[in-house]
């Protein structure tokens, strides 16, 4: 009996530049804030700045998210997820463990502890199974 494998694809992909003063803080509540590296100043000690590579698409539910070493599986998804990572290079992920996003802008995973980015750490969001842009659906 062979086993089927799902294609795995990296739909956003992205390298940390900066890590605010203030990020180590938001760790022990179980909240890491992303912003692309030419957010407004006043964003930058609360959040992890990072520059994409690939930004085709943002998470889904059952996707995994790797941050450095680290791989989290998405559990939900806010409703403006997509466009704020896609558009500002945001995103709220909370390790909260719940499968339904309270707010709009939340991406879940497991509660867990999250890890403390650094410069040059790579952010991805590696999707299985979902089609490619190119892809007919």
């Amino acid at each position: 009996m062979s086993e089927t494998r799902i294609p795995t694809r990296v739909v956003y992909e992205s390298s940390v530049t900066a890590v605010g003063d203030e990020v180590e803080a938001f760790l022990s509540h179980g909240l890491l804030i992303f912003f692309a590296d030419e957010s407004p100043a006043e964003l930058h000690r609360m959040s992890v700045r990072h520059v994409a590579k690939v930004a085709d698409a943002g998470p889904q539910a059952g996707d995994t998210i790797v941050l450095g070493e680290i791989s989290m599986e998405v559990l939900a998804v806010g409703s403006v997820v997509g466009d704020n990572l896609l558009q500002l290079g945001h995103l709220d992920l909370k390790a909260n463990g719940l499968t339904e996003a309270k707010l709009p802008g939340d991406v879940n995973v497991a509660k867990q502890p999250l890890p403390l980015p650094s410069p040059g750490n790579a952010f991805r969001i590696v999707s299985a199974g979902r089609p490619s842009q190119e892809e007919p659906t």
